[in-house]
Parts: C-alpha cells; sequence; structure tokens
C-alpha cells in the first residue's frame, strides 16, 4: 500500500467522522425485580417521583405510588402478565395529571 492511498483513506475517514451525528439521550433504567396483583417491584429508580409514570416494554405503563430506599412500587395500566422479572423500566419524568378547564367545575374526576 503507497503513501498516497493511506494518506487518501485517512481524507475519507477523518471527513465521515466530521459528519457524524450523534444524538445522547440519558435516561434513568429500572429492573423489575417482582410482580405480582397488577404491582411491580422496580430497582434502580432512585430519581422517580410519586404519581409518576414509567412506561415497561411492549407499551405497558405504569403509575409509582410507593417509593422505597431501594425500589419503587408501580401499579400496572394493562396486562400484567406481560409484564416479567428482569424487564427494563423507564422514567417519563411524567406525573399523571388530568386536564381542567370551566366545564370540569363542580365535577368528581377519577384521573384513572
Amino acid at each position: 500500500m503507497t503513501g498516497t492511498r493511506k494518506d487518501e483513506i485517512t481524507a475519507i475517514l477523518k471527513e465521515q467522522i466530521k459528519g457524524l451525528k450523534y444524538d445522547l439521550e440519558m435516561q434513568e433504567v429500572g429492573v423489575v425485580v417482582e410482580v405480582g396483583d397488577g404491582i411491580a417491584r422496580v430497582y434502580g429508580l432512585e430519581g422517580a417521583m410519586a404519581s409518576e409514570i414509567v412506561e415497561f416494554p411492549n407499551e405497558i405503563y405504569g403509575l409509582v405510588l410507593n417509593l422505597e430506599e431501594e425500589s419503587v412500587g408501580v401499579a400496572l395500566f394493562g396486562e400484567s402478565e406481560r409484564v416479567q422479572e428482569g424487564n427494563e423500566v423507564r422514567r417519563t419524568r411524567r406525573v399523571l395529571e388530568t386536564p381542567a378547564g370551566d366545564a370540569m367545575l363542580g365535577r368528581v374526576v377519577d384521573p384513572l
């Protein structure tokens, strides 16, 4: 391989690296350690907030209800049979909320 060929390859690689675009996103991820009766115990979500929505695989969501030092208790919205020990759980950083306006005045609302 000649010096010119090496230089060409190096120049091409440098150009491709310059044009490389990457989008890094940091997410807090936990792991299901126990599931039963529609409740999942999740380890690793230290920053989770009470009433925060979390996402399980297969687009199953849950509501953080119990905050403990080592884990959180999550009520599952959906088929709890599809959630298994070892599944990853991702924070959404969204707290359960209900939109309100004048039409809601005087009404009893169940946000679930």
